[in-house]
């Protein structure tokens, strides 16, 4: 194994994984950037499956996964100056294919997942007087995305 495997065995810290966002508007070579001040991230895998009922299986369910699609939803603070916070909040008022963009992940195993997301920003500013100002946003699958084990020596 090499040491970056080794190095992370178990358990570990969301911290430790690496998320970033695609700046460079759909060009040929991404421009990776992390977005500052965000507090927290949840990936969520929704399977669709289809489920029959065959006469061959004496009463019992068939099912078969047939679609898949993952949202990576993150929540923290309004940075302003910072160009992944930016950019993203940017996608506030957008629509349409202004809101497409790319993103990724590195687990500390180096595990990566990446692939074409619509930023949807779910909030963006207000609170309380005292607060700091928010920003929450989804990003929602577009398109297959790319799993790739890390690789070992």
């Amino acid at each position: 194994m090499s040491e970056v495997n080794t190095k992370f065995v178990g358990v570990f810290p969301v911290y430790d994984i690496t998320f970033e966002i695609d700046t460079s508007g759909g060009a040929t070579t991404p421009v990776w950037v992390t977005v500052a001040d965000m507090e927290s991230a949840g990936l969520s895998i929704d399977t669709t499956v289809e489920t029959w009922n065959s006469l061959t299986e004496g009463g019992w369910q068939r099912a078969l996964a047939t679609a898949k699609a993952f949202t990576l939803s993150m929540s923290g603070k309004r940075s302003i100056g910072d160009a992944g916070n930016d950019y993203v909040a940017s996608k506030t008022y957008a629509n349409g294919r202004e809101c497409d963009s790319k993103m990724r992940m590195t687990f500390p195993n180096g595990d990566t997942f990446e692939g074409g997301v619509v930023i949807s920003v779910t909030e963006n500013g207000g609170g309380d007087s005292t607060n700091v100002a928010p920003l929450a946003f989804d990003l929602i699958s577009n398109g297959k995305p790319k799993y790739t084990p890390a690789t070992t020596a």
